[in-house]
C-alpha cells in the first residue's frame, strides 16, 4: 500500500502557471510544488490527486503530463495522477446554492471533492507551499503505519520560527497537545512577527489579547495533515450541519481545522501532532520571492535536490 497525496490546487489561476504559486522559483524553474511531488516520489507516496478548479481544468491535466510523464516510485511502478474539481454547486442535493455566493466552501470541503477516488490514507498539503523532505517521510510512515486504523489523523507541527516572514507579519494556528502528542486544538494567532528584543509576538483571535508573546519553539500547522479513508464519510456528515447554519453565508467557510476539531470533540477521534523540523517556504508577500529563490538554490547546491529536479 502506498498512500496518496491530495494536493490543494483550487485556489491557483486559470492557467497552471499564472499565479505566484506556480512561479519558477528553483535554479531551473522549478515551483515549489515540483518539489512537493519530488519529496513525496522519495518519502513513499504512490499517487498524487489534485484538487482544481473546472475552468482550468484541462489546460492544468496538459501541464502535469508534460512536466511528469514517466516518474516512477522508488520501486520501479509508475506514480500516477488524477484530478477532481471543487465547485460552488457542489454540495448535497438537499441544499440550494446561494447564487449571489462567489467564495468557495474552504479546505475541508476541497477534501471531500477526492471521495470518490482516493481508498487508501492520504495525505493533505497546500498547493503553494514547501514542507521539507523529512516532513513527507514522516506524514508518510504514519499514513503507512495505520493503513488499517480508523478514528486516527495526523497533523504536522513546524516550528513557529521555522514559518516566520522577514518582510511582514503572518497568521498561524498554534497547537495544543498533551504528553502523547495528541492535539487537543488549534488556536489562531494574527499579527505574528518577530521583533527587535527577539521574541515573538502576535494577536489571539480566540480571546482578543494583542501582542502576546508566543514560545518560537510552539509548533504550528501548515495544514499538511493525514487522514485515512474513514474520514470521508464523517466529514461529509458535517459538512451537511456546516450547510444547515450556513447555506445561505456568502463568506464562512468549512475548513479542515473545524472539521478535524469537531471530530476530536464529538467523535472520539485521535489527532497525532507530528513534529518536524523542516523550514517552511512560502510567498507570503512579493518581497519573499528572493530569499525563497536563495533558499532553494542553496538546497541544490547542497545535493538535497538535483538540478534539474526532473531529468
Amino acid at each position: 500500500m502506498k498512500p496518496t497525496l491530495l494536493v490543494l490546487a483550487a485556489g491557483m489561476g486559470s492557467r497552471y502557471g499564472g499565479l505566484k504559486q506556480m512561479d519558477g522559483l528553483g535554479p531551473n524553474g522549478e515551483t515549489i510544488i515540483d518539489y512537493s511531488i519530488y519529496d513525496a516520489v522519495a518519502a513513499g507516496f504512490g499517487k498524487v490527486v489534485y484538487i482544481v478548479r473546472n475552468a482550468f481544468l484541462d489546460a492544468f491535466k496538459e501541464t502535469v503530463r508534460q512536466k511528469y510523464s514517466g516518474i516512477t516510485c522508488p520501486d520501479g511502478t509508475p506514480f500516477t495522477f488524477e484530478f477532481v474539481t471543487q465547485e460552488l454547486d457542489k454540495i448535497p442535493s438537499r441544499f440550494t446554492l446561494n447564487p449571489e455566493r462567489q467564495k468557495p466552501w474552504g479546505t475541508a470541503h476541497a477534501v471531500l471533492m477526492a471521495k470518490d477516488v482516493i481508498k487508501e490514507p492520504f495525505a493533505v498539503i497546500n498547493g503553494d507551499d514547501y514542507y521539507g523532505k523529512s516532513s513527507f517521510r514522516i506524514l508518510a510512515d504514519w499514513l503507512i503505519a495505520h493503513k488499517d486504523s480508523k478514528g486516527r489523523c495526523a497533523i504536522v507541527g513546524f516550528e513557529l520560527d521555522n514559518t516566520l516572514s522577514e518582510n511582514g507579519t503572518v497568521s498561524r494556528g498554534i497547537c495544543s497537545y498533551d504528553s502523547d502528542m495528541k492535539l487537543g486544538n488549534i488556536t489562531e494567532f494574527l499579527n505574528i512577527g518577530k521583533e527587535a528584543d527577539g521574541n515573538v509576538y502576535g494577536d489571539n483571535s480566540s480571546t482578543g489579547e494583542t501582542h502576546v508573546r508566543i514560545e518560537g519553539t510552539n509548533l504550528c500547522s501548515m495544514n499538511m495533515w493525514g487522514f485515512t479513508p474513514d474520514y470521508f464519510e464523517l466529514s461529509e456528515r458535517i459538512f451537511g450541519e456546516f450547510l444547515e447554519e450556513n447555506i445561505n453565508e456568502l463568506k464562512k467557510e468549512f475548513y479542515i481545522p473545524f472539521a478535524v476539531d469537531t471530530l476530536i470533540h464529538r467523535e472520539g477521534y485521535s489527532c497525532e501532532v507530528l513534529s518536524t523540523d523542516s523550514r517552511w517556504f512560502g510567498v507570503t508577500f512579493k518581497e519573499d520571492r528572493p530569499g525563497v529563490v536563495a533558499k532553494f538554490a542553496e538546497l541544490a547546491q547542497q545535493g538535497v535536490y538535483p538540478t534539474p529536479l526532473w531529468k
